[in-house]
């Protein structure tokens, strides 16, 4: 089941349309939901072995990690739009803060009156 979810995943990323996952299909692929295609990005290392009394299951092993190398993931942060406005505030804040305290320090007001301006430009 895992290799189907992985084919059928590959298949999406490469751009075909109303392709369905069978996540559901087995408990592993129902665990690895997240991991495979989800909001995560995913590491996969595959051992083989140079005898040749593996050479099929290595040759297994290569097709399976060139079909899950295919998968494409785009991992976004989880973050709420209050979350995302009070981190950008607090950086506003934070560079408001660097600011008054350059200002205390310097003498040249005018200096400082460009600064603010240019803050509010962004």
């Amino acid at each position: 089941m895992l290799g189907l979810v992985i084919s059928r995943l590959a298949d999406k990323s490469m751009g075909k349309k109303n392709i369905i996952v069978p996540y559901r299909d087995s408990a592993l692929t129902r665990i690895l939901q997240n991991a495979l295609g989800g909001n995560s990005k995913t590491l996969m290392i595959c051992a083989i072995s140079p005898a040749t009394d593996n050479y099929d299951e290595t040759l297994s092993t290569l097709r399976y990690a060139d079909q899950a190398k295919k998968i494409k993931n785009h991992a976004t942060i989880n973050e709420s739009q209050q979350d995302k406005m009070i981190r950008e505030l607090r950086e506003e804040n934070d560079k408001l803060k660097a600011l008054l305290k350059d200002f205390k320090l310097s003498e040249n007001k005018e200096k400082f009156n460009m600064s603010i301006i240019n803050i509010f430009k962004t």
